[in-house]
């Protein structure tokens, strides 16, 4: 295949798609790769290390190319560029880009959407959304410690004993995991809660303390947690108001792919909390997990300050990227036939689940629902 990897247009990405090590095990596998000038720049890879692994500078990569990737949804005008027939592979949250996805099904674009790889053991190569939010779960830690205006571990001294901080982390996903372990690293003492009945385990394993809550669990499929009505939310919130209060941080990891994250933590039970408490709400970009965060803002609530998430892997965008391309390089593999070309198998319940376009049509179940909606808000033409 002839592989073009574009420069991210959104300006706040950081991240690439395929770093110089990926691009040589592609081209040891037979593929040609071509990278868009600059487009590893602001992950640390040079267009010299890049030509180095086997690929070449192409500013004209995505018309010719047989597969596009990228981090983010193509952009419009990119996506107006490719020759029927291109696959494409990138994160692409279609309810938020109901009119690229539209734009690529019309176009004849085969689009795979990196979140939609399901959790299941022989896709965990591929597993994008877990090796982000690995590192998120450290960078949120990390931020953590440097706004807390006082040390994480225990110290005893001849002049006294300063405490351990205390950490509250909601939500023991990946991300949620990452932040226990690492707060724990940093001497903390750290207690999770999730509404996960197999969470409480995996809590326990890094380090931290399960918190118990009189309520059901929430088992959702895929590793995820379900939805939850807005009475047990209610529940859960006022059942949780009191660990909130006591925690020195704060960090609320929940989240689910394609949806708006669960609210877990009101504005009032923020203000409950010590004076010189940090809070930092890693879900702050798909709505928030604690009401009033900001998106790549740090704000006050009463006296707390709260710090909102925003492409949160990004900020260490070299190790991101080389996690990224690797899930990449391995989908890629899924994706290539026996001539060495593209060739979608949906047999194959990976690839059936990841494809959201294909031949013109769009594939994927609830992005169809989404459309449906839309056309029949936006009634018949005039």
């Amino acid at each position: 295949m002839l592989i073009s990897v574009l420069q991210e247009r959104a300006p706040e990405e950081t991240r690439v798609a395929l770093v110089p090590a990926a691009v040589a095990k592609l081209a040891a596998a037979g593929h040609r790769v071509l990278i868009e000038p600059g487009a590893g720049e602001r992950a640390g890879f040079g267009d010299l290390e890049y030509v180095q692994a086997g690929a070449q500078i192409a500013a004209q990569g995505p018309e010719r190319a047989d597969l596009v990737v990228s981090v983010r949804p193509p952009a419009a005008e990119v996506a107006a560029r490719l020759r029927r027939g291109t696959a494409s592979i990138s994160f692409l949250p279609a309810a938020q880009c109901l009119d690229l996805v539209r734009r690529l099904a019309d176009g004849g674009i085969a689009s795979f959407a990196l979140e939609l790889v399901p959790r299941i053991s022989r896709a965990q190569s591929m597993d994008a959304l877990s090796s982000q939010a690995l590192l998120a779960g450290y960078r949120c830690a990390i931020v953590a410690a440097d706004m807390l205006p006082r040390p994480f571990p225990l110290n005893m001294t001849a002049a006294g004993t300063l405490q351990p901080a205390q950490v509250l982390v909601l939500g023991a996903g990946v991300a949620g995991l990452q932040a226990i372990a690492t707060c724990r690293r940093l001497g903390a003492i750290v207690k999770a809660y999730d509404v996960r009945a197999a969470a409480a385990e995996e809590i326990r394993s890094v380090g931290g303390k399960p918190i118990e809550l009189d309520l059901e669990t929430l088992e959702g499929g895929g590793g995820y947690a379900r939805e939850m009505t807005a009475d047990r939310a209610r529940r859960q919130q006022e059942l949780l108001g009191p660990h909130v209060a006591a925690a020195d941080v704060l960090i609320t990891t929940a989240a689910v792919p394609g949806r708006q994250a669960p609210r877990l933590v009101t504005a009032d039970s923020v203000r409950m909390m010590r004076p010189d408490a940090v809070v930092i709400d890693l879900a702050a970009e798909s709505g928030g997990n604690v009401e009033g965060s900001v998106p790549g803002e740090t704000v006050r609530i009463g006296k707390v300050r709260v710090w909102g998430g925003s492409n949160v892997p990004g900020q260490m965008p070299g190790p991101a990227s080389q996690l990224l391309a690797q899930n990449i390089v391995n989908l890629i593999g899924l994706l290539t036939g026996r001539e060495g070309g593209f060739s979608a198998d949906f047999e194959d319940e990976i690839v059936a689940a990841a494809c959201v376009t294909y031949g013109g049509q769009v594939r994927h179940a609830p992005t169809q629902a989404l459309l449906r909606e839309r056309l029949d808000a936006e009634g018949p033409p005039q």
